[in-house]
């Protein structure tokens, strides 16, 4: 290897080439992309290299749409506005809520296309899915705690309203040969089982449905977080704009006059 290929190769990617006065993106003058390809098409180009076709765009979409926002009751994004009051620039004050989305918030829609192809995996070996479903869920709570990834939601109790519109979706695109629909079956099955152990209506929720989609598209799980990320940073960046506009200074968690309980 020469000195000047062992410098060429210190980076290395198939996403972009470029020399002056060109640039292309997976083999893709960006003049032919500007105007032509959609914002959600140029992400699963970038992220996977291929081109969506409209209904599977429309559904990576939808996904991306349902998932901006929850509020400053979600921690992401109260963590955003807190920062934009200490008199930060915006893509500080949007760093700081994006680097919360962890496994606990943020990680539930990763968790589930795990736990959908751990299912996936089994159904291929010719198991039934009401047999296999079961032993998955159960085997997960055991190892991994009693709350399963995508279904459930401490604040929309039962329904959470963006999972039934998700599935709609999907179940239009499976008819019409769009995507498979398996990954529905399989998540509406474990919204069956888990309303069977537990005696009450457990439905998907918005990591739920969304991890449906992912996987009906063949997303990995790791690029189901990044997406579920690149999604609630619309909403981050949102709330980080309005409260710099609201002004306020040093905002904490609560207000002044409800202070932390000592315990020491």
């Amino acid at each position: 290897m020469t000195k000047s290929t062992e410098i060429n190769d210190w980076w290395r990617t198939s996403i972009i080439d470029m020399s002056p006065g060109r640039i292309e993106f997976r083999g893709r003058p960006i003049q032919d992309l500007i105007g032509h390809l959609s914002f959600t098409q140029m992400i699963w180009l970038m992220a996977v290299g291929e081109e969506l076709s409209e209904d599977r765009e429309m559904l990576l979409e939808a996904a991306l749409v349902a998932a901006v926002d929850h509020g400053p009751q979600a921690p992401s994004i109260a963590i955003a506005r807190m920062a934009a009051t200490c008199g930060v620039d915006i893509n500080n004050a949007m760093a700081s809520g994006l680097n919360v989305l962890g496994d606990v918030h943020g990680g539930a829609g990763e968790q589930a296309v795990e736990l959908y192809h751990e299912i996936a995996a089994l159904i291929e070996e010719h198991r039934p899915l009401e047999q296999v479903v079961p032993q998955v869920v159960e085997e997960w709570r055991q190892s991994r705690g009693k709350y399963v990834p995508g279904f459930g939601h401490r604040f929309h109790n039962p329904i959470d309203p963006r999972s039934p519109r998700l599935m709609e979706l999907v179940r239009e695109a499976a008819s019409r040969k769009s995507v498979s629909g398996s990954y529905a079956q399989i998540g509406e099955s474990i919204s069956r089982h888990l309303e069977r152990v537990t005696r009450k209506p457990v439905p998907m929720n918005i990591d739920g449905a969304s991890a449906v989609i992912y996987c009906e598209l063949g997303c990995p799980p790791v690029l189901a977080r990044g997406l579920f990320c690149l999604s609630r940073s619309v909403g981050i960046m949102a709330h980080a704009y309005e409260q710099t506009l609201q002004g306020g200074r040093n905002k904490g968690p609560v207000p002044p006059d409800y202070l932390w309980t000592y315990d020491g």
